[in-house]
């Protein structure tokens, strides 16, 4: 059971990864007439990336998400705490690596499409529209 349960468990971290990715990636496709014009005029990739917001838009909806879900995993500790074997439903430990490990996989699933939209030629961002 315990196998079964970690197997489904990392099956929706990989889900959660590829949506982020997506939502990220469509957020960055709708600003490419913006990136492609600053561009145009000069602005080199990292400040771009900076200009753009896809990052710092991005680790505002981790922070809030992180918020929410550790609330939520604080109060329904006690409902589930007959399935966790070895663990105490409010164990510091445990919360911090799910936090650490879930930003890291937003700050991958981030940066990804944010520095593929700086790699793009300015005529053909522009081109597009």
């Amino acid at each position: 059971m315990a196998s079964l349960s970690g197997f489904f468990g990392l099956l929706a971290g990989l889900l959660a990864t590829i949506g982020l990715y997506g939502v990220i990636s469509y957020m960055v496709v709708r600003r490419r007439n913006e990136i492609g014009i600053r561009m145009a005029l000069g602005a080199d990739r990292s400040r771009v990336l900076a200009l753009i917001m896809i990052m710092r838009e991005a680790l505002l909806l981790l922070a809030l998400g992180l918020a929410i879900g550790a609330g939520l995993s604080l109060l329904s500790g006690s409902v589930a705490s007959s399935l966790l074997f070895g663990l105490k439903p409010d164990d510091p430990l445990t919360l911090v690596l799910a936090a650490a490990t879930l930003a890291l996989v937003a700050a991958v699933a981030s940066y990804l499409p944010a520095f593929r939209a700086t790699r793009i030629q300015p005529t053909e961002a522009l081109r597009k529209e």
